[in-house]
């Protein structure tokens, strides 16, 4: 009777560890993954060591499972980006002029892309993934593998529920930068202005 109790006790034990560890890096991809189409507001601080108080810019943001994420900038000032399969572009009164891929800022951009549409295979290429946490609440590290982003980050944290809520890139010069998304909604279509900028 013991030797079963025990059974029972070890069987128990297995299945709240499995369960305890069953939130994975696979469920939670295709958990950010699910939405084809997200809106919602960010807010951006940049904290550099030469400044006081952090750089703050606000704006919206659209991010499109099949077209990639259109980064609306509002304040301080406006400018529009869009960022796909071909790279990030910038909106000028001629329209979307592709910018040189090799920036700091586009791989920057090219990492959020990749974090708000759950793209883990892509980003376990460049990084070290560390996921914590349940579905509804869970936070994921990232740690630099290559020589090249071991120059520019030490460690990127994020969080997050259904959707991504933080993005925080922790620098090696000291500077970091926290990006807050807010008031995000998976269940609006895209506009017909928003497909045209897509589409162009």
């Amino acid at each position: 009777m013991n030797v079963f109790v025990k059974s029972l006790g070890a069987l128990a034990l297995l299945t709240l560890s499995s369960l305890a560890n069953a939130f994975d890096l696979q469920q939670l991809s295709d958990q950010l993954a699910k939405p084809d189409v997200i809106h919602g507001q960010f807010i951006q601080e940049k904290h550099l060591r030469a400044l006081p108080q952090p750089l703050i810019s606000k704006g919206n943001f659209v991010l499109a499972k099949h077209y990639g994420l259109l980064w609306l900038l509002k304040t301080p000032l406006q400018q529009d980006y869009r960022i796909n399969a071909k790279g990030i572009a910038r909106r000028d009164v001629s329209g979307w002029q592709l910018l040189p891929g090799k920036s700091a800022g586009a791989e920057q951009n090219r990492l959020f892309l990749a974090v708000l549409q759950g793209d883990s295979s892509g980003l376990q290429r460049d990084f070290e993934l560390t996921l914590s946490g349940d579905a509804q609440k869970w936070h994921l590290t990232l740690t630099p593998r290559s020589v090249l982003l071991k120059q520019v980050f030490n460690q990127i944290n994020i969080t997050g529920g259904t959707l991504v809520n933080t993005i925080e890139l922790l620098e090696t010069q000291g500077d970091s930068t926290v990006l807050r998304m807010q008031d995000s909604t998976a269940g609006q279509p895209l506009s017909d202005a928003e497909q045209h900028d897509f589409a162009e």
